[in-house]
């Protein structure tokens, strides 16, 4: 069953609710037509829907809620959401434990010995035996590895990141320090789901994803200290 498909869409105005913790700056995007939008310091928002589009909710603080639009709701004056406060359980991320404990101080490798990133120990094991070495040559894997080296720093993904939003957008929405906006942004090139959607040049998806990208990271510094 389709809905709504050859209808033009109705200016739909909504009111997030939620007792504990901030609505300002929800991300609201339309599913359907990827038309997205933010609530306002009150929890207010407007945004375009027809029958059967599917809205998504998301901020660091709040659980993700999804909506479908029903025909109460296009006929409703005002769209009520009622989102959850998220509960941030900082156990769940364990940052400094076992600093101290490294290989090398474990007997396992020596000390001073060299380390691989997992992209450099991937060439290593592919240029490590001579048979090997002539295969994988043959087959252009070693190439193909060592490019994984240069992918692996991310440069490109933190060049569109640096351009996709304003520092106001990462202290204001997302609540990250101005002093840990480059660190997080770091975090979430690192992410793949969220590398895909810089890739794609989908700004919408990337807001969305961004969101519990942030919360998560807000977490690990919360650990940090």
């Amino acid at each position: 069953m389709f809905f709504g498909q050859n209808a033009v869409p109705k200016q739909i105005t909504g009111q997030i609710y939620e007792k504990s913790t901030s609505v300002d700056g929800v991300n609201i995007i339309n599913n359907t037509t990827q038309v997205s939008t933010i609530s306002d310091s009150e929890g207010k928002f407007t945004i375009a829907a027809n029958e059967g589009d599917v809205l998504v909710f998301s901020a660091v603080n709040l659980e993700p809620l999804k909506r479908r639009i029903s025909v109460e709701d296009l006929n409703t004056t005002v769209l009520v959401i009622k989102m959850t406060a998220k509960e941030i359980e900082l156990k769940e991320v364990v940052v400094n434990d076992n600093m101290g404990i490294t290989a090398e101080n474990l007997g396992i490798v020596p000390r001073g010995q060299k380390t691989y990133t997992p992209a450099e120990r991937k060439v290593y094991t592919a240029t490590s035996t001579s048979v090997d070495k002539v295969l994988n040559a043959i087959s252009g894997r070693t190439s193909m590895l060592k490019k994984e080296i240069n992918v692996e720093k991310k440069e490109m993904l933190f060049k569109k990141l640096e351009y996709l939003f304003d520092e106001n957008y990462y202290t204001e929405r997302l609540k990250i320090p101005a002093d840990d906006i480059k660190g997080f942004q770091l975090y979430c090139v690192d992410d793949a789901e969220f590398a895909v959607s810089l890739n794609t040049k989908n700004k919408t998806m990337s807001m969305f994803l961004i969101t519990d990208l942030a919360r998560k990271y807000l977490i690990i510094l919360e650990n940090e200290k």
